[in-house]
């Protein structure tokens, strides 16, 4: 390792004693229940967070959302100049009530917990990255951006992400590392879209003719829907949910249908998009009519040439503390799609090692949260001095 000033190398050693801190903070915030659309949950988390920062002296500002949860930047004291960004995400896809049912527990190296590792984990480490480097008194510019909605894809946060990445030099999002302890280079982009049909009813007895059923008139629609799934390419659609009908004995006035897009470039997201806004607006059943009622994306993480070198440096420096690390493509999407089309150099997957997310097996490899801290703060020394 080249050789870092006292306070620089104050900032690894302090980490190195902060296990036991950041598990206990760590448990707090897992045994919050933070669903995408619990806004006190999410808040609660955010409150927690902001505690734990301005005990250690980093500046924070809440952004405040009416129905979402909210916000939050965070920022060390007296750093000028592009700063090198981390981001996190404070929700989850769990139900209220999860956190009681199964809570936060340790069993040997593994912690267990609703959101353990997506990603409170990354959100305690990004907390101690930034405390190290404000207790150490490095007057550097380093923040951290908090979000309360990622798992729906953002649509109250992404405006805050963009303004606030606008200015970074790098930014590193502290998703999970993945179960081969490597970090995320590329990811693929999602579109969730909601579709409604509407149909024409009619006693499906007596006056079976007069209806126009939007029941068929969407089964019709998933069928070509799904026809656009190519593996090649690496586009895929899935129509997850259907609902319809009033009742067994009436033609479907109603239907409705979500659907998951999932693509590998921002060309494939528009070819997808215009094949699947025609499947949509065609009337294969004659009385019935379809509309896109909602539509949310995340944009795909494709890495740039600067984000490669993003990458090397992170590399560099966990092999500088001891470990290695890889980088992988993911089919799951992450607000790093953003700040990567914004044409900000991105890494992500840089939170601790876990796996099985979204699911009651969720798990976190604890041994892993020191030294992925410390890979995120030598990978910010060495990104603020090459560029200073």
């Amino acid at each position: 390792m080249e050789t870092l000033t006292d306070r620089e190398q104050q900032v690894l050693s302090w980490l190195a004693g902060a296990h036991d801190q950041m598990l206990d903070l760590l448990r707090r915030l897992v045994n919050i229940d933070s669903g995408s659309y619990c806004k006190p949950g999410v808040d609660a988390v955010v409150a927690q967070l902001r505690g734990h920062l301005e005990q250690h002296g980093v500046a924070c500002q809440v952004h405040r959302n009416e129905s979402a949860g909210d916000c939050m930047r965070a920022a060390v004291p007296g750093g000028a100049g592009r700063p090198v960004l981390l981001m996190g995400h404070c929700d989850t896809v769990f139900a209220e009530g999860t956190a009681a049912q199964r809570p936060f527990r340790i069993d040997g190296d593994t912690a267990y917990g609703p959101g353990v590792a997506d990603m409170k984990a990354g959100l305690v480490v990004n907390s101690f990255v930034l405390s190290a480097f404000a207790r150490a008194g490095l007057p550097m510019p380093i923040a951290a951006l908090y979000t309360s909605d990622e798992e729906i894809a953002s649509p109250a946060s992404r405006a805050f992400i963009e303004a606030n990445a606008r200015d970074a030099r790098v930014v590193l999002n502290g998703e999970p590392g993945r179960p081969s302890g490597n970090v995320v280079t590329g990811r693929k982009g999602a579109m969730f879209v909601d579709c409604e049909v509407t149909g024409i009813p009619a006693h499906s007895g007596g006056n079976h003719h007069e209806g126009a059923s939007a029941i068929e008139a969407i089964c019709r629609k998933v069928v070509q829907l799904h026809r656009l799934t190519d593996y090649e390419s690496g586009t895929t659609v899935n129509v997850g949910l259907i609902s319809g009908g009033s009742s067994v004995n009436t033609v479907a006035p109603l239907a409705a249908a979500s659907i998951d897009v999932r693509f590998k470039t921002r060309e494939a997201m528009d070819d997808v998009q215009a094949k699947l806004a025609a499947i949509i607006a065609s009337v294969e059943v004659p009385g019935t009519c379809a509309h896109i009622r909602q539509q949310r994306y995340f944009l795909p993480l494709v890495q740039s040439a600067a984000s490669r070198a993003l990458f090397e440096t992170y590399v560099d420096s966990a092999a500088a503390l001891g470990f290695a690390a890889g980088g992988e493509f993911s089919g799951g999407s992450a607000d790093s799609g953003f700040t990567a089309a914004a044409g900000i150099p991105t890494l992500c997957g840089t939170g601790p090692v876990g796996g099985k997310v979204h699911t009651a097996d969720e798990w976190l490899k604890v041994s892993t949260m020191v030294p992925r801290a410390q890979a995120i703060a030598l990978t910010a020394l060495r990104v603020l001095k090459s560029s200073s």
